[in-house]
C-alpha cells in the first residue's frame, strides 16, 4: 500500500472528570518530523507517544495535538474549599470594620479567589494510558485517510506512464525513416551537384547523422523505468525516495531525446514526455 504524507484525524475520549481529544496532521517532508502540543498532564508521555508514531508514519511533518478540557462544575465535578470561603468570609467582615465604606465581597469575587475552586484531580498514569490508546485510534484513522489518498496518487502517476509508453512506442519507429529520408536528401544533392551519390564521404555523412539521432537507447532506459515505476507502485510501501530518483532519471532520459530530436514531431514528443514528468514528479512529493 502506498501512502500519501498528506493526512488528517482526530478522536475524543470522555472520562469521568474530564474530556480528552486528540488531533494528527501531516505535510510533506524529507524525513519523519513529529510535533508534540500537549497538556501538562500528558508531558511526561510524551517519549512513548513518539516512539508509537514512528512505528506507523515513516515520513512527513507531523504534528501532534492534544487537549484536556475538565468537565463543568455543575455537573458536581468541581471542589468548593469551603474552609477557604469561611476564612474570607470573616476577612471581609474584619475589613468592613476597620473600613465601613469598603465594598462587600461578592459571590463572583470569591469564587475567583486563588484556591476557592479546585480543579478536579485527575490521575497521570490514567491519562497516559488514555492517551496512548487515543493516539492508537487517531492513527488508525490516520494512516487510512493517507492510504486513500496514496491510491489517488499512484492512479494519477499509472496514468501518466500509460502515456509516456505510448509516446516512447510513438517515437521508436521513426528513426530508421529520418536516417533513410536524409540519405535520400543529401543523394538529391549530389546529383543536382553533379557528384556520385555513393561516394565515402555521403555514406561518413549518414552514418555521422544516424549516430547523432540515435535515441534507441534513451528509448530503451525510458521503457526500462516506466516498468520499474509500475513495479515500485505495486510493490507499495514507503517508496518516495525511490521515486523521486526515478522522477531525475525520466528527466535525464527525456532531456537527452530532446537534444537529439531531429524532426518536428521528435521534438513535441519530447517535450509532452517532459510535461508528463513534471506532473508525476508532483504527485510523488506527497508520496511517503
Amino acid at each position: 500500500m502506498v501512502y500519501s504524507m498528506t493526512g488528517y484525524a482526530t478522536a475524543t475520549r470522555t472520562l469521568a472528570r474530564c474530556v480528552l481529544s486528540v488531533e494528527l496532521r501531516s505535510v510533506n517532508s524529507r524525513y519523519l518530523d513529529i510535533t508534540f502540543r500537549l497538556p501538562e498532564e500528558l508531558r511526561a508521555a510524551e517519549s512513548q507517544l513518539r516512539e508509537l508514531i514512528g512505528t506507523k508514519v515513516n515520513r512527513g511533518k507531523l504534528e501532534c495535538r492534544a487537549s484536556l478540557v475538565y468537565l463543568p462544575a455543575a455537573q458536581g465535578l468541581l471542589d468548593l474549599n469551603e474552609d477557604l470561603v469561611r476564612r474570607l468570609a470573616a476577612a471581609g467582615q474584619r475589613v468592613r470594620k476597620l473600613a465601613p465604606d469598603a465594598r462587600a465581597l461578592q459571590v463572583a469575587d470569591i469564587l475567583r479567589w486563588p484556591g476557592v475552586i479546585g480543579e478536579p484531580d485527575v490521575s497521570v498514569d490514567e491519562l497516559g494510558t488514555v492517551g496512548r490508546d487515543l493516539i492508537e485510534q487517531v492513527l488508525a484513522d490516520f494512516n487510512a485517510a493517507r492510504a486513500r489518498e496514496g491510491a489517488k496518487l499512484v492512479q494519477v502517476i499509472l496514468e501518466r506512464a500509460v502515456r509516456m509508453q505510448t509516446l516512447v512506442q510513438q517515437v521508436a519507429p521513426k528513426v530508421p525513416a529520418l536516417v533513410k529520408a536524409y540519405g535520400e536528401k543529401l543523394s538529391a544533392r549530389l546529383l543536382e551537384a553533379s557528384l556520385d551519390p555513393n561516394d565515402d564521404r555521403m555514406r561518413q555523412e549518414i552514418v555521422l547523422f544516424a549516430s547523432k539521432i540515435d535515441v534507441d537507447e534513451e528509448l530503451s532506459r525510458l521503457a526500462a523505468h516506466i516498468k520499474e515505476l509500475e513495479h515500485v507502485l505495486t510493490r507499495g510501501g514507503a517508496v518516495g525516495r525511490r521515486l523521486d530518483f526515478l522522477m531525475q532519471e525520466f528527466n535525464r532520459e527525456a532531456n537527452t531525446l530532446g537534444s537529439k530530436s531531429a524532426d518536428l514531431e521528435s521534438t513535441q514528443v519530447a517535450v509532452e514526455l517532459k510535461v508528463l514528468i513534471e506532473q508525476m514528479r508532483e504527485q510523488v512529493q506527497n508520496i511517503e
